[in-house]
């Protein structure tokens, strides 16, 4: 695969990589009161209709909710830590590839020369072809004649020394 195309892959890479982390990020991240100021939403229904946990009568056990909800903070981070070290792996992966590319030499009117020179090269290939075809076309032409002569020799019972050279 050559370098533009490494590059497209990553750059592709990359964006699905921010893409999911972001998503990530906001589907688990806890939500937050803009203002002390701002009123508490009204319970939904379907947030009425779901009962209280039941309290099992331990004392001085944690609610299993509050202790749940410590490792599911610690997973979200962990989480969090993981997808943004892979995206700075990708960038970096990125940047090698960047620092892979040929350098510009000589500027535009370098590749101009440089462009120029193909195409006088490009036109001397095609010119060459050229010739070959019409050498080629007029071979075959020889041997369709001479296919015909044998066909018609054949088809007349003439002798073989009878062919023209």
């Amino acid at each position: 695969m050559d370098i533009i195309s490494q590059l497209q892959e990553q750059a592709n890479t990359i964006a699905a990589m921010a893409f999911n982390t972001f998503g990530t990020l906001q589907r688990d991240a806890p939500p937050v009161r803009l203002s002390a100021s701002y009123p508490e939403p009204p319970p939904s229904a379907a947030a009425a209709a779901v009962p209280a946990p039941p309290s099992d009568g331990a004392a001085g056990a944690p609610p299993a909710s509050a202790n749940g909800g410590e490792d599911t903070a610690a997973a979200i981070e962990e989480e969090a830590k993981a997808r943004s070290a892979a995206l700075v792996k990708a960038a970096k992966q990125f940047d090698v590839l960047v620092a892979a590319l040929p350098l510009d030499e000589g500027g535009e009117e370098a590749q101009l020369k440089r462009i120029a020179e193909l195409q006088a090269e490009n036109d001397a290939v095609g010119q060459e072809l050229q010739w070959q075809l019409e050498a080629a076309e007029k071979e075959l032409k020889q041997i369709q004649e001479l296919f015909g002569q044998a066909a018609d020799s054949c088809l007349n019972l003439k002798k073989p020394d009878d062919y023209p050279r």
